[in-house]
């Protein structure tokens, strides 16, 4: 697979990590927060889009409320959240509150942005199956949600709930 004004070099990278469903899995890509840096956030959801996933990119600066809202209405089987500021304790915290309140737990939680080291252990014992930060290769961050996703069927599309 190519990602646009990519060379060979990240075609050939990514050729292995290409997903092969009937339909493709659902991830939403959230801004949560105050944070209005979306260049990391964009690049991962083009790499997904570009790896066979159908992606929704919320935009910048929504809250925990509406990344939640979007993610159950759009019945995702993944949410990645990306956040820059230094909040990512707080408000990543509030969205997996949010979505147990939902009963939706089942959605498989991954994140990026600069988050320190010493937070990453928080961040699992909340549910996140991934933490990536900046220098993280993009087969890693393809491989380890290919991982989590393998074995769940696809995301009902148009379903209400």
């Amino acid at each position: 697979m190519l990602v646009r004004g990519h060379g060979l070099e990240r075609r050939e990278r990514l050729r292995g990590n290409v997903v092969s469903a009937a339909r493709p899995k659902r991830i939403l890509i959230g801004k949560v927060g105050l944070d209005g840096h979306d260049r990391g956030a964009k690049f991962i959801a083009r790499a997904l889009r570009s790896a066979g996933y159908e992606v929704i990119y919320t935009g910048i600066r929504r809250t925990p409320e509406q990344i939640v809202r979007t993610a159950v209405d759009e019945d995702v089987d993944a949410l990645g959240l990306s956040l820059l500021s230094g909040a990512h304790k707080e408000l990543f915290a509030r969205v997996v509150e949010l979505l147990k309140q939902e009963n939706a737990e089942n959605i498989v939680l991954f994140c990026g942005g600069t988050i320190p080291e010493k937070d990453i252990p928080h961040l699992q014992s909340l549910g996140f199956r991934g933490v990536f930060t900046p220098g993280t290769r993009l087969a890693e961050i393809l491989a380890a949600l290919q991982t989590e996703l393998a074995d769940r069927p696809p995301a009902a599309s148009g379903s209400s709930t």
